[in-house]
């Protein structure tokens, strides 16, 4: 069986495409338990979460979470459905099944009660959005580009084809749309590729950076430019630069082969910060208001504002960031295995470091972030709900 789960900013190639975990040694497996232990306090073992068995999920359908919502498109029937659950509680019937166009692969945002449905086409270039009702499911308007959501507005844009998810890499012209209708609002052309980030938050606002640096930050409601600023050489994509809060944080060379963060705030892009990072992959996600950094040595976070460490966690390297919705506020969530090779510890990942609370049972994978816990599959035709308490 094949099933496809797609979550938000993390959509990308189907599964058996992505790259194996590493292959963990039993030196680190028992290094990981240790660990677990003394963060635990050397008392009980990591508690085992309780699932809840979610839909049956066809062979090849794809899985995505929006908002409140665990959806799963089924691409058999012609043509396919959508059928949307409560995220909370995808033990019980759907919400509401609509049907849908067909398409190569689908990805799902939610801009206020918008629920903007994404269709991709068999070269992973043009891409169609359909806004529909997140109450029912019905579609209320259709646009023929790549459309964003940015807080309760939502921006179209045409993404640069790739033979690669081309991520928010954009050219042509950003369209601010009217959320009601679909209809444009205003517009702002571009004169090259540009890298487009859609911030969350009331009012939205959009960021724009071009590929020879040249920075924007305007109002989603309605165009307006709030902040310009020049960024050094670098290479543009949609991780990079970051944005925490009200501060902006861009990964570029430094000349002589070093390479560097430097912090910027927002809206004025005025320069607060720089501190040197090892070169070769690192890879940044916002945490808790954080900004939460892997690279070869291990995990660690920095203050937005200042660039000043804020801990370090050199087991974390080792650990592998659950997929999903990106946002500032929430801990990211990592597995590591346990000790006997076969079962996932989960910990989160945030202001106070990391914390080592649960165990997955053996068989449980692709597990990926929705709402307040994880979807996962177990190795049957149903996806599986395991809820997350708060840290």
């Amino acid at each position: 069986m094949s099933v496809l789960i797609e979550l938000g900013d993390d959509r990308g190639a189907p599964l058996e495409e992505r790259r194996p975990p590493p292959q963990v040694s039993r030196r680190w497996r028992v290094a990981v338990l240790v660990a677990a232990r003394v963060l635990l306090g050397g008392a009980a073992p990591p508690a085992r979460l309780t699932p809840q068995v979610g839909p049956a999920v066809p062979a090849r359908a794809t899985v995505l979470g929006a908002g409140p919502l665990l959806l799963v498109v089924d691409p058999e029937p012609n043509p396919p459905t959508l059928s949307a659950y409560d995220s909370a509680a995808p033990d019980g019937p759907p919400r509401w099944r609509v049907t849908v166009p067909p398409a190569a692969g689908w990805s799902a945002e939610v801009a206020g009660d918008l629920l903007l449905l994404v269709e991709r086409d068999q070269a992973l270039g043009a891409r169609v959005t359909t806004a529909r009702s997140l109450r029912t499911g019905q579609p209320l308007w259709r646009r023929p580009e790549r459309v964003y959501a940015a807080g309760r507005e939502a921006v179209a844009v045409r993404e640069v084809r790739s033979a690669a998810e081309p991520g928010r890499r954009v050219e042509g012209t950003v369209h601010g749309i009217d959320p009601a209708t679909g209809a444009t609002r205003w517009s702002v052309p571009l004169p090259s590729t540009a890298v487009l980030r859609a911030l969350p938050g009331l009012p939205g606002w959009v960021l724009l950076v071009q590929d020879d640096g040249l920075v924007r930050l305007l109002d989603a409601r309605d165009g307006t430019e709030h902040g310009r600023g020049q960024l050094p050489p670098a290479d543009y994509g949609p991780d990079n630069p970051q944005v925490v809060g009200a501060y902006l944080v861009l990964r570029h060379p430094s000349g002589g082969g070093a390479v560097a963060l430097t912090g910027y705030d927002l809206p004025g892009l005025v320069r607060r910060w720089q501190v040197p990072v090892q070169p070769g992959e690192l890879l940044l996600r916002p945490c808790q208001g954080l900004l939460c950094g892997q690279d070869e040595q291990g995990r660690w976070a920095i203050d937005a504002g200042s660039g000043a460490r804020v801990w370090t966690w050199p087991a974390g390297a080792r650990w592998r960031t659950v997929g999903g919705p990106r946002g500032t506020t929430e801990p990211l969530v990592v597995l590591g295995l346990a000790e006997d090779g076969r079962r996932s510890l989960v910990a989160t990942v945030g202001r106070d470091g990391h914390r080592v609370f649960a165990v997955l049972p053996a068989g449980v994978t692709d597990c990926r972030r929705v709402g307040s816990g994880l979807i996962c599959r177990d190795g049957t035709a149903r996806v599986t709900f395991w809820p997350l308490d708060a840290p």
